[in-house]
């Protein structure tokens, strides 16, 4: 069981409310040049599409602040400046009509300056995530804890709250970001420790998949596994609508926030009647193509262990010779050929949603070409594998 999410309290950005009893949101960040409207918004759309609740945008440059009305009134998703060194980037992005703004207490250190962003966005009604990156700390800072420590995060982000705070501004999120997976977490727990905000969770600078993939779902699963964190973003060297499945996928395999279908498989093994990875891989290829709801989906290997193994599924198939088993909650309902196991699959798919009152979909799935069938699997003799009809 996770732990009691840790209450914090509710913000809202745009139409997107973060921290309390809120959805957990994901976010991710534009890799186009934001004076490029064109370029942004087709990418900023993608990424909504996909599922990302809110969208960043960097703003190191006026040529981008002067691009932010257009992509703010395009968008159809709460767009984040993400702003560093320059004050007069964030009363402009305020003045753009941005939802939120990420301020960088390692970069923008001047009080009066932050102080009159604030004032700002408080007019504005816009939230201010205060995000610390152990790679843009205070010399200072860094020097006093002897290097990029949690401590020195947490010291850096909580300062910079006390200056919001002494405006009377609230509307406030909290990143503490590092790129090694074990001070992120630390860093995070420290601060869930010391304050009632909401936390955007993320492992900076984590690197291309899979190492990416590794350490985000490391770093944010723990956390969130913890009861910490109120949105994520997974940073990945990649094209951004990837870290937007990562995040969803983080969240469904902890059951956080179950948007689609959760495939279930076995890794294969000198059982396996069939060919284990090519049936997977074709049972993802049919139901990638459908808006299918929440529903568990296995693919096992055997017919001896598969219904029993995968017994929380709410469908699936088993492998035999030649031939799979389609079960429901762990009961065998049907036996095909392996030519019509996928049609078999998606026909019971179909039951399932019929008996919740939903829309069948099987029937926009795209059709395997008689190259696209199942192959043996290698532990199978040729002899022993009973004919397709």
């Amino acid at each position: 069981m996770l732990a009691q999410r840790r209450p914090t309290r509710r913000i809202r950005l745009g139409t997107v409310d973060i921290g309390g009893d809120a959805p957990i949101s994901i976010q991710s960040m534009t890799t186009t040049k934001t004076e490029d409207v064109s370029a942004t918004l087709i990418q900023a759309h993608a990424l909504a599409t996909q599922g990302a609740d809110i969208v960043r945008v960097a703003v190191p440059h006026e040529a981008d602040a002067r691009a932010l009305p257009a992509i703010v009134a395009e968008a159809g998703v709460p767009i984040v400046a993400d702003v560093h060194f320059s004050y007069r980037l964030a009363l402009m992005a305020l003045e753009a009509g941005v939802q939120g703004l990420r301020l960088n207490p390692g970069n923008i250190r001047d009080a009066a300056q932050i102080r009159t962003v604030v004032r700002e966005a408080a007019s504005a009604g816009v939230a201010i995530r205060v995000g610390a990156n152990a790679g843009s700390l205070d010399r200072g800072l860094v020097a006093r804890h002897g290097g990029a420590t949690p401590e020195a995060l947490v010291e850096a982000a909580l300062c910079e709250v006390a200056i919001l705070e002494d405006e009377g501004f609230c509307d406030i999120k909290i990143s503490v970001k590092h790129q090694n997976v074990a001070q992120m977490i630390a860093a995070y727990r420290l601060l869930a420790s010391a304050t009632a905000y909401p936390l955007h969770l993320g492992v900076t600078e984590a690197g291309p998949p899979p190492t990416g993939l590794v350490k985000s779902s490391v770093g944010i699963g723990t956390l969130l596994a913890e009861g910490i964190g109120d949105t994520i973003r997974v940073s990945l060297t990649a094209d951004p609508v990837e870290e937007v499945t990562a995040a969803k996928s983080i969240l469904q395999a902890l059951g956080i926030r179950r948007s689609t279908f959760d495939l279930v498989a076995c890794p294969s093994c000198g059982r396996a009647e069939l060919d284990v990875v090519a049936l997977t891989a074709q049972v993802m290829g049919r139901l990638e193509a459908l808006a299918l709801p929440p529903v568990q989906i296995a693919v096992m290997g055997c017919e001896v262990n598969g219904p029993g193994e995968a017994k929380d599924a709410d469908v699936g198939i088993a492998g035999g010779v030649g031939k799979g088993a389609i079960f429901r909650k762990g009961k065998i309902v049907g036996t095909y050929p392996e030519s019509e196991l996928m049609d078999a699959l998606l026909a019971e798919i179909d039951k399932i949603l019929i008996e919740n009152g939903k829309e069948p979909y099987s029937q926009k799935a795209p059709k395997l070409s008689h190259e696209g069938q199942l192959t043996p699997g290698r532990s199978v003799p040729a002899g022993q594998r009973s004919e397709r009809p």
